[in-house]
């Protein structure tokens, strides 16, 4: 623990660096260079909404189609979160203005939304639904300026400027619901230096749009699909009726800005965010906490360790050295294989399973090679990353559980490779059937079900039944004392060694150490928020994993004073006791943040956050777990047993 102190501040230093390099590229990803009047795709990539947590495709609703709808090919990251990146009927030229152009226009005709249409559209309004479109591979964003207070401070306008993912389909007023039809896109390009006799190209650095609805009468529309809005604000907005058919224009207008940002920072403007500075209290804080632990450790291991063991080594007055603690009393027991075996020795190797992919998912994340730009990446690299940490998974598992006196090694195996990820299966599968009858797009498709059925019986498993192999015929660990053939009497137990409070004892401290890092992530799942800072998040879970070793160290050390020597499944239990801290705050965020009332996304909410909880829990018990055996391990190695 003291060599993962002095190297802490370095890593802060690093991550620090880390964390202010917002954009970074991999080598090989290269920028679009367009040419004057050259197409700039517009495509759509799903509509969202906080509110009922299903996604839908773009189609979904009556929106103007192209002659001929292209989807494109998405990985597997796209698809499990509900992407559906399809071809939409915008015409967009680079550098090109456009007043006003009316979208699937025939004859100079109004769009007619049929009673059915128009009840879905007030509908998906009602429940505050975002498009989401992307130009270039640049997600849309609408502005939102924030003024202070103070006025004439126009200094600060810059900071109070911050932007929404996505537009708003619509908006309600006095239980009237109005539909945004005209976007006007706002596109910034940045103008390459070239030498004279080239041709200048542009390359798309910003995409923003403002929605507006305009209702039918004020659009004057002509036969060559152009269009002339009223002039400043006397128009009124475009209603939808849900109880009858609607007629309306859909339009937009497209306008170019040149742009200072180069195309390699052009995320930076998507990806900044106002609390930063709460992200350095949370890290402060964090580190604070481990000292803070540091410090209890250490006083536990350099006074009453070191007296403990000087006592125990004395050749004489052993009587009433065995009286002063009761650690020693019982080395005769405290490796005596637990209950279940084959069970701890499973989730113990799901705990390291997970813990190798998200210590690699999160590094190179850091090092920016899973941006956002790289839409899906995250998701697929942590998916095939779990399959392939089976390997270290089974070998841990089947060492262990060797340690432990098992002997039917394959259902150890079978067990390992299946217990976690069969719970994970059918949480997913539930709740899928769920959004299947939604008609979300949120709905894993069935042949991508049967792909990672494939991927998790014929990758996982026979990866994981390899380590197992290899981990159940390699040396057992080698612990340092005998067990006792008749099991020793374990005193009776005072109040606050019961197993709930030492789970509420252990808990908060992790968890104060990441609690702030826990909002951010919750705010970009549930939120539609983009999450970024991979620095931070990396020097957390950091953290957290040393948090979690000490306080593991120090129950096992108070469970063994107190002569109870049955830690092994205690300390798993007790280690992830801020997975309970992760649920009620959870409930807290659902109740206080979020504004679902519906019973689906409800059950959505609770039913990932239940395989939130449970992953948090096996990954932090087996950090606990290990360091705790490592411990004991070392404390009985260092006193002479008679």
């Amino acid at each position: 623990m003291a060599a993962a102190m002095d190297w802490l501040p370095w890593s802060l230093l690093l991550l620090s660096l880390a964390c202010d390099s917002h954009a970074f590229y991999v080598p090989g990803v290269a920028p679009i260079n367009f040419h004057q009047n050259d197409p700039v795709e517009i495509k759509a990539v799903k509509l969202t909404s906080s509110r009922t947590q299903l996604p839908y495709e773009y189609y979904s609703l009556p929106f103007c189609q192209p002659s001929k709808i292209t989807y494109k090919a998405e990985n597997l990251g796209e698809v499990l979160r509900g992407d559906r990146i399809v071809n939409t009927p915008f015409q967009v030229l680079m550098n090109s203005e456009k007043k006003c152009e009316v979208l699937c226009s025939q004859s100079n005709k109004p769009v007619t939304l049929t009673v059915e249409q128009s009840r879905l559209v007030a509908e998906r309004i009602t429940e505050d639904y975002y498009v989401h479109l992307i130009a270039d591979n640049l997600p849309v964003a609408t502005r939102l300026e924030l003024y202070s207070n103070r006025e004439g401070d126009d200094k600060k306008k810059e900071k109070d400027v911050q932007f929404e993912h996505g537009y708003r389909l619509g908006f309600t007023d006095v239980n009237k619901i109005y539909l945004h039809n005209h976007l006007s896109f706002i596109l910034y390009y940045h103008r390459e230096d070239l030498e004279e006799d080239q041709e200048h190209t542009y390359r798309v650095v910003r995409f923003e749009v403002i929605p507006q609805s305009i209702r039918l009468e004020d659009i004057k529309a002509d036969e060559k699909s152009s269009c002339t809005l009223p002039e400043g604000t006397s128009s009124s907005p475009q209603e939808i009726d849900p109880t009858k058919e609607n007629q309306l224009y859909f339009t937009y207008s497209v306008h170019w800005e040149e742009s200072d940002i180069k195309w390699a920072s052009r995320w930076d403007t998507y990806l900044t965010m106002s609390d930063v500075q709460i992200h350095w209290f949370s890290i402060i804080n964090s580190v604070v906490v481990v000292f803070f632990l540091s410090g209890i450790l250490s006083m536990i291991i350099i006074r009453t360790l070191r007296k403990d063991i000087a006592n125990y080594n004395k050749e004489d007055d052993i009587e009433d050295t065995m009286e002063e603690s009761g650690w020693k009393l019982v080395h005769g027991d405290v490796f005596r294989p637990p209950q279940y075996p084959m069970i701890l020795s499973s989730l113990l190797g799901s705990g390291i399973q997970l813990f190798c992919m998200i210590l690699i998912v999160i590094f190179v994340a850091m090092l920016g090679m899973l941006s956002p730009s790289s839409r899906g990446a995250l998701m697929t690299t942590a998916c095939f990353l779990f399959m392939f940490m089976g390997v270290f998974g089974g070998f841990s598992a089947g060492r262990l559980y060797r340690t432990l006196k098992g002997h039917r090694w394959k259902k150890g195996a079978f067990c390992t490779a299946t217990l976690y990820p069969g719970v994970v299966f059918g949480i997913c599968f539930v709740l899928n059937c769920f959004i299947w009858g939604k008609h979300s797009s949120g709905a894993v498709p069935f042949p991508t079900m049967v792909a990672l059925l494939c991927m998790w019986f014929g990758i996982s498993l026979p990866l994981v039944y390899l380590g197992y192999y290899f981990g159940f015929r390699k040396q057992p660990y080698d612990n340092p004392v005998r067990t006792n053939q008749i099991p020793r009497q374990i005193p009776e137990q005072r109040w606050y060694m019961n197993r709930f409070v030492g789970i509420l004892m252990a808990g908060i401290l992790p968890f104060g150490a990441m609690f702030i890092e826990l909002f951010f992530i919750f705010s970009a799942i549930w939120e539609n928020q983009f999450y970024y800072l991979f620095g931070f998040l990396f020097l957390v879970f950091i953290i957290l994993v040393v948090s979690c070793s000490q306080i593991s160290i120090v129950m096992v050390y108070f469970q063994l004073c107190a002569e109870d020597y049955r830690w092994w499944w205690r300390n798993f239990l007790v280690s992830g006791g801020s997975a309970f801290y992760v649920l009620v705050y959870a409930i807290f965020y659902f109740v206080n943040k979020l504004d679902i009332v519906e019973f689906i996304p409800s059950l959505l909410y609770f039913g990932y956050t239940a395989l939130m909880v449970l992953s948090f829990w096996l990954l932090t018990g087996t950090i606990g777990f290990y360091a705790a055996y490592m411990f004991v391990r070392k404390i009985y190695a260092a006193v002479k047993i008679d």
